[in-house]
């Protein structure tokens, strides 16, 4: 006579019909249903088997449980960006740094000539002239304090030579700009150049890689609308 294969789920039913035979039917009235987990090999979903206040409803009946769905909704997340279309009425300064002038003075010019693509008006652009990358940082600040602008741009050229003193400046200058626009709360954006020798800042002045000033330009423009339009206070 061939075996009969059983599994755990079948074990555990025969034994419950043993028991109700056996023990005080009374028991069951505690339980209005109890949970099965079948074994891995057969099946991952979970089964749930009915009672009734006499005993097993059905013993060979297994109810499927249902899976809640998730009420996470991407769609009620609320994002906030600025816009480069809303750029008119923005008033702007630019701190351009003197040193290296064969370089900060086309990324100036690229991003005024960006400013007035995006209607930005000549009289809501402000230029001012600071000896190096090191002074960038106050003057920034200053600005920025003084609440006639929507973000401030922070222009110079950093170009290693034979000693350490391009990593203090450059140090000193990414460190200033970064206070500036914390301590002031009016974004001021970083366009410092700081290259390896002339060939690379000129190429990044309107050469062969653009011009990072009117790449400068439309960052402050993004996020003067984003401060205006959403982070208000």
């Amino acid at each position: 006579m061939a075996a009969t294969a059983t599994t755990p789920a079948s074990t555990f039913l025969h034994r419950l019909q043993q028991d109700d035979t056996s023990s005080s039917r009374g028991m069951y009235h505690r339980f209005s249903s109890i949970s099965l987990h079948s074994s891995p090999r057969t099946s991952s979903k979970s089964a749930r088997i009915q009672f009734s206040p006499k005993g097993l409803a059905n013993p060979l009946f297994v109810a499927p449980v249902e899976k809640k769905k998730s009420s996470f909704q991407t769609e009620a997340v609320r994002q906030l960006t600025g816009s480069l279309t809303k750029a008119e009425g923005f008033r702007f300064a630019i701190v351009v740094a003197r040193f290296n002038e064969i370089v900060t003075r086309p990324l100036m010019e690229g991003a005024v000539d960006t400013f007035k693509k995006y209607s930005v008006r000549e009289e809501d652009i402000d230029v001012v002239w600071v000896p190096g990358c090191f002074e960038v940082g106050l003057v920034a600040e200053k600005l920025g304090k003084s609440g006639k602008y929507h973000a401030i741009l922070c222009i110079g050229a950093v170009i290693r030579g034979d000693t350490t003193h391009y990593d203090a400046v450059a140090n000193s200058a990414a460190s200033g700009v970064l206070s500036a626009g914390l301590n002031s709360g009016v974004p001021c954006i970083f366009g410092v150049l700081t290259c390896e020798d002339m060939d690379q800042a000129l190429n990044r002045a309107g050469g062969k890689a653009g011009n990072k000033g009117s790449e400068t330009a439309l960052t402050a423009i993004e996020m003067a609308a984003l401060f205006e339009h959403h982070l208000k206070e």
